[in-house]
Formats: C-alpha cells, structure tokens, sequence
C-alpha cells in the first residue's frame, strides 16, 4: 500500500503513516529500510496487518532536490549576477531586481554589479553546502527566495 508519513519522532523511533485507504497505520523505525531517517511528507510504499505498518520503503523519485540544486549552483556560479539561478528557482521577482540591479550597477561605476556578483558567489556556496533533502526543503518546497 502507498502512503505518507504524517509524523515521526526520532526519540521514541516511531510514527503514523497516512495510508491511500485513508487510515493511520502506526510503524516502528525496525521496519523502516530506507537510508536515512523518515520524514513528515515522506511518500512511501508499505505491507499492513491489523493497524500495523511494516516493511516501510520511501519511494524513489519523488523529489527533485539533488538536480534542482546541482542546476541553481551552476546557474548562479556562471550566471548569477542575472539571476539565472533565480528564474530558474522559480523566483521572478528576485531574478528581475538581480538582472536590473546588475545592468543598473554600471551607471553607477560597478559597484552594484559587485555586489550583486557576490550575493550570487555566496549563494552558489550555500546551495552546494546544503544536503539534496534541505534544499528541496528550504528552496523549493519552502520558497525561501534568498540565502
């Protein structure tokens, strides 16, 4: 059966899976076969008996975190000062003030061009420091437009 994980606390090592039939089934982290931890949100694939979830396996592909985040570095390392990494995170209004504030910047001897550069250098470290599962957290899902 599929589902989700509603919660889960790392204390006491169990939680409740939302199952697709629409009822909660309790687990214990024994019967979790995923590499990492679970996590509320969490899509997984799961064997049931009585209220019992078991044999819990998270289900690959269901989040895009490590190739968004590999492309908004690369964008924001070669194209950063345009905000590229920005319209491509799906951030308009954050790409259109970095694009103007770069163009701008030479009217106004290069300084803002600067800066704006190295927002983008700052930003490029911070995405590539971030594991896949934070940046679809923090700059995906959450929409966390800047640092």
């Amino acid at each position: 059966m599929k589902g989700s994980i509603l919660e889960f606390n790392e204390t006491s090592r169990n939680g409740i899976i939302s199952g697709e039939d629409n009822k909660r089934y309790t687990f214990d982290l024994s019967q979790w076969k995923g590499a990492s931890l679970p996590k509320v949100g969490e899509n997984v694939d799961f064997s049931t008996s009585d209220d019992q979830a078991s044999a819990i396996y998270p289900l690959s592909g269901q989040t895009d975190g490590a190739s968004k985040k590999l492309a908004a570095a690369l964008f924001a390392f070669f194209l950063g000062g345009f905000g590229a990494h920005k319209f491509y995170l799906g951030y308009t209004k954050q790409g259109v003030i970095m694009l103007l504030v770069f163009f701008l910047g030479f009217i106004l001897v290069g300084i803002p061009t600067l800066i704006i550069s190295i927002i983008a250098f700052i930003e490029f470290i911070i995405y590539l420091t971030k594991s896949d599962d934070d940046f679809q957290r923090i700059y995906v899902d959450g929409k966390k437009p800047w640092f």
